[in-house]
């Protein structure tokens, strides 16, 4: 199964770069993973819903039945790193060729892309910066694999 954490946004800064590359080479030996960073719209006077509108036709764009869309929103499902690792082995079971992690725009998304998901998951009840997230997101997937493959660096 290929991870892809799909997000839209602007370039990595050289920290946030250093630690995706950093958690990317750690998950290399148990699955492949992507960034995509689809970039923003250009800044034009548009309305929050213009804007979501064009970054769903964007989405709509991308996504291919081999995906399996997991949103990650502030109002999704709150799991624990071992519940993730569970998630991701269930996808596996199922021979989910591509899952696809996304991180939704400033303003998040709309009704069809959450229609679209097979799930939504929940970071925290805090909002945080979309690099951050992108950060965050690299390093649970690989606590997650480091839970299925039962090295040393989760502790329960």
């Amino acid at each position: 199964m290929h991870i892809e954490i799909w997000t839209i946004g602007k370039a990595n800064e050289p920290h946030i770069e250093a630690g995706m590359a950093l958690y990317f080479q750690k998950i290399k030996p148990y699955n492949t993973i992507s960034l995509e960073i689809i970039p923003p719209l250009k800044k034009t006077p548009a309305s929050v819903d213009v804007i979501k509108k064009e970054e769903e036709a964007l989405l709509l764009k991308k996504l291919k039945p081999h995906h399996h869309l997991i949103l990650l929103d502030e109002t999704g499902k709150l799991l624990t790193s071992p519940q993730w690792a569970e998630q991701f082995q269930q996808q596996m079971n199922h021979s989910v060729k591509t899952l696809v992690l996304l991180i939704g725009g400033a303003y998040g998304v709309t009704d069809a892309i959450k229609m679209q998901a097979k799930q939504t998951w929940s970071l925290s009840k805090l909002v945080f910066p979309h690099q951050l997230v992108r950060l965050i997101v690299a390093e649970q997937v690989y606590r997650a694999f480091s839970i299925l493959n039962n090295t040393p660096y989760h502790h329960s």
